[in-house]
């Protein structure tokens, strides 16, 4: 339990305003929630969300301990009183996740505290129980990324033999990922590769495809296979061989068929409300070709999401 003071710059703010400021790793969802069962109390007695503090009162918080750390990248989770997350798959070991298009999945891609995927995932597993910071160094991470505009499954792990294990079952391309895609339209031939230079300019954080290579430049190759053709419109399915950054957008751009509401590397097409292009990773196989410990069980599992929204609206 922490008492706190009120001084007579804080008087008259409401008890859960007052809250917000002083203790900002706690959710004002769970604020209220610990109001209303009496975990926060003001000078021992009961206390509403909208009183008036006066100077000289004590609020008295029966909260654990690291609500009141400063607010940091690490500790972020504290603050996703419910989180909120589509899990494709969850065992011991591992969670895989259905990310959202326009969730960003660590801090540092520009979003704020409590707002990322990690964030989420970290809150959730804190919830269960199942991770518990204040008794262990190991904090659950994600094995993979997916562009903030881009949906589908990203891979967390609960246990550090599990992160290390799929950190390097990743680097060796021992996963199997399939995207599927709407491009602009129809691809000649309808199956085939996509081959090409990849350059990065960090700066405008995008990438430019070349024919030949140049000093920074990074080969990227893309299978893609038409599912279906619709109005003007294609359904594709794509894996990568190679993991560049923006490699399906840009490749298929250069090829004359940007994907469907891709305004960086194609345009933003008329009669197209999308927010964000038409790209979703919706497929992941395991598949092993070096030993996997004891993540061996996984080996030949495909997972996969149940809905895409575009694929809906564009091909029913």
């Amino acid at each position: 339990m922490k008492e706190l003071r009120i001084e007579k710059n804080d008087a008259g703010l409401r008890v859960d305003r007052y809250l917000a400021k002083a203790v900002p790793l706690l959710p004002a969802s769970l604020a209220q929630k610990y109001i209303r069962i009496k975990r926060i109390k003001r000078n021992n007695a009961r206390v509403q969300r909208d009183d008036r503090l006066a100077e000289g009162d004590v609020l008295q918080l029966y909260i654990n301990d690291e609500f009141f750390d400063t607010p940091r990248a690490d500790n972020a989770y504290l603050t996703v009183a419910s989180p909120k997350l589509s899990v494709v798959y969850e065992d011991e070991n591992i969670l895989l996740v259905d990310k959202r298009p326009g969730l960003a999945v660590h801090p540092h891609d520009g979003a704020e505290y409590g707002k990322t995927l990690i964030d989420h995932i970290q809150a959730y597993l804190y919830a269960k129980g199942e991770w518990k910071p204040r008794q262990s160094t190991f904090v659950p991470a994600l094995c993979n990324r997916i562009d903030r505009n881009t949906g589908g499954i990203v891979i967390a792990a609960k246990n550090a033999e599990a992160l290390r294990i799929l950190n390097q079952k990743v680097k060796d391309r021992e996963l199997d990922k399939r995207y599927l895609a709407i491009v602009e339209g129809a691809m000649k031939p309808p199956a085939g590769t996509l081959t090409g230079q990849i350059f990065k300019d960090a700066a405008k954080n995008r990438v430019y495809v070349t024919e030949k290579p140049q000093p920074g430049s990074k080969t990227a190759v893309t299978n893609y296979q038409t599912l279906q053709v619709k109005g003007g419109l294609s359904l594709v399915e794509c894996e990568l061989i190679t993991g560049r950054t923006h490699q399906i957008r840009a490749q298929f751009a250069h090829a004359g068929h940007p994907l469907l509401g891709d305004g960086k590397y194609g345009k933003l097409n008329k009669g197209c409300d999308r927010r964000y292009q038409a790209l979703y990773s919706y497929k992941l196989t395991f598949r092993f070709t070096t030993d996997a410990g004891p993540l061996a069980y996984l080996d030949g599992q495909t997972f996969q999401v149940k809905d895409v929204d575009f694929v809906r609206e564009y091909f029913q």
